[in-house]
């Protein structure tokens, strides 16, 4: 009898190891250039501090050819399961009928410089010049405006050419085409040690904004609940550990590491992000909906939906985050 309790324990315990072993694949898309940038920084620390193996997740990177408004697609079409994405153009797809919705939060209120040529100093330096900017729903384009608009520029002061992609507006700026962009992190930090300016920044003129949040399909994420809620806790531990003190000189490492920057630069960014802290990432991937609903107004602003806006609510499911214990 007793022989035959242990070798029901047994394979008790040999059925739970093989739950536990089986890892869950799960394609998260990205376009290729954000890939070395600091928005990927949560993903990249989730898996290389082990929060997705602890989870038992293999998470398998798909670059996405094109700009972010390539992304929603990829989703709608299966290509992928989860993908990083700007909030107008998860508002956009949803209002077209697209079956995507935003699961957690990751980049909350990104600080993106307007960077300029050596030989212009100041906004009034701009009258006349060409400015790099992204789609005109895209919230860096937004921000822009709003800065520029700010700083006494109106849209007849200069010339705009659309270019998405923080490396092809860069690329646009060291060939003396542009005569100013916004770049984000590090490449800001690095245009300025080259000797170029930072003529501003852009929450100078925007203090909150939901810039970027992980996306699902809705069918999708109900039938995979248990994997999405594992993803959104490795998630949040990511951002729990680059917010945290503590592990400040290894997250620098980390950031030299994804992009390929040197130590001065990865200190200045998070600098730049926590003393003081500016909001730029979540606590713990939260989603913010005062921040969705002033992406949604500045859209209905600029025309790029049609009025009145829709709540925020109507683009994001909580439940995975609460799920996984995000409040």
């Amino acid at each position: 009898m007793l022989i035959r309790v242990f070798a029901a324990f047994g394979w008790l315990v040999a059925a739970l190891y093989t739950a536990h072993a089986e890892v869950a694949r799960l394609r998260f898309g990205q376009i290729p250039s954000t890939i070395h940038g600091t928005t990927s920084l949560p993903r990249f620390v989730a898996e290389k501090k082990g929060f997705f193996a602890r989870e038992g997740l293999k998470v398998e990177l798909v670059p996405i050819p094109g700009g972010t408004d390539k992304m929603i697609k990829a989703l709608d079409r299966g290509d992928i399961d989860l993908t990083q994405t700007a909030t107008p153009y998860l508002v956009q797809a949803v209002l077209s009928e697209s079956d995507a919705v935003a699961v957690a939060g990751e980049t909350a209120n990104p600080i993106y410089s307007l960077i300029a040529k050596p030989d212009v100093s100041t906004f009034a330096d701009l009258k006349g010049k060409l400015v790099g900017l992204s789609l005109p729903v895209d919230t860096i384009s937004i921000s822009m405006r709003k800065l520029l608009a700010l700083k006494g520029l109106t849209e007849a002061d200069y010339r705009v050419k659309e270019l998405v992609g923080t490396p092809v507006r860069f690329d646009c700026l060291k060939k003396g085409e542009c005569d100013a962009v916004p770049l984000g992190q590090p490449d800001d930090l690095i245009a300025i040690k080259h000797g170029y300016h930072r003529l501003g920044v852009s929450n100078e003129a925007v203090k909150a904004f939901q810039f970027e949040v992980v996306a699902a399909r809705r069918s999708w994420a109900q039938a995979n609940k248990d994997e999405v809620v594992r993803f959104v806790r490795a998630l949040a531990a990511a951002f729990r550990f680059v917010r945290d003190p503590a592990n400040r000189d290894e997250v620098i490492k980390l950031i030299v590491e994804l992009t390929e920057s040197t130590d001065d630069v990865a200190s200045d960014t998070l600098k730049l992000y926590f003393e003081p802290d500016r909001g730029v990432l979540p606590k713990q991937a939260e989603i913010s909906l005062d921040g969705l609903a002033q992406v949604i107004a500045f859209m209905a602003e600029s025309r790029t939906i049609v009025p009145p806006p829709p709540t925020p609510e109507r683009f994001i499911d909580l439940q995975y985050l609460e799920a996984a214990g995000v409040k």
